[in-house]
């Protein structure tokens, strides 16, 4: 198969966008994206850019993702909560930045893709889950870190309880289609926002905290 683009290429792709922690760019010099997409889109894993997974959805645009995970300022220490694994691509980042990741997707298909290729990486400190992402995962709680991967007006509130004191939680914020991807901290009387990382594109959260669940969804 012919790439139209290297992984080096997306790493200075990702660099020129404005993304400087060497330890993402690492990630994304480390985690082989053609893994992670649709069989027929691998030619162009590489590019800077969405690739459509089905269900209405595409991979989030690779420098989007970076500046996303560079915002939650991850030291390798952090339990980490990814609400929409998608194809698993930023699952296997955030698995090179994190101690431990817990991640949740509505769809069993793709988390079960998603399972078979990180185990074939050798990752096993990633935590898969099929379910409304909206609800968080209480029984893991409490996160140092929360990113969302979807939009929504506001932010859960399950996600908000299940953050740390000092964690900190990036989302999406609107209506999706058009949104300001939001850093949030909490802080011991809530959820305070700290800064706009970057205006994008996403597809909308479904889930109890979110827009109505997709049609034929019938849960875990």
């Amino acid at each position: 198969m012919r790439w139209s683009a290297t992984p080096e290429d997306l790493v200075r792709a990702v660099r020129a966008a404005g993304v400087g922690d060497e330890r993402v760019l690492a990630a994304f010099g480390e985690v082989p994206r053609a893994r992670f997409v649709p069989a027929e889109h691998r030619a162009e894993a590489y590019e800077d850019r969405p690739l459509p997974i089905g269900h209405g959805q595409v991979t989030t645009q690779p420098s989007l993702s970076a500046a996303m995970i560079e915002a939650l300022r991850l030291t390798g220490d952090e339990h980490v909560l990814e609400v929409g694994t998608g194809y698993g691509f930023q699952t296997a980042l955030l698995s090179r930045l994190a101690a431990r990741v817990v991640s949740v997707d509505l769809w069993p298909e793709m988390v079960e893709r998603v399972r078979a290729r990180l185990g074939g990486l050798g990752v096993t400190n990633v935590v898969l889950r099929v379910g409304d992402g909206t609800l968080g995962a209480p029984d893991e709680a409490p996160f140092d870190a929360v990113l969302v991967s979807a939009a929504h007006p506001r932010v859960p509130p399950p996600l908000v309880g299940q953050l740390a004191v000092g964690g900190r939680l990036v989302q999406p914020i609107g209506p999706g289609g058009d949104e300001d991807v939001v850093l949030f901290e909490r802080a011991e009387r809530g959820l305070e926002r700290r800064a706009s990382v970057i205006r994008a594109r996403f597809v909308r959260l479904h889930g109890e905290h979110g827009y109505p669940l997709p049609e034929g969804w019938e849960g875990p």
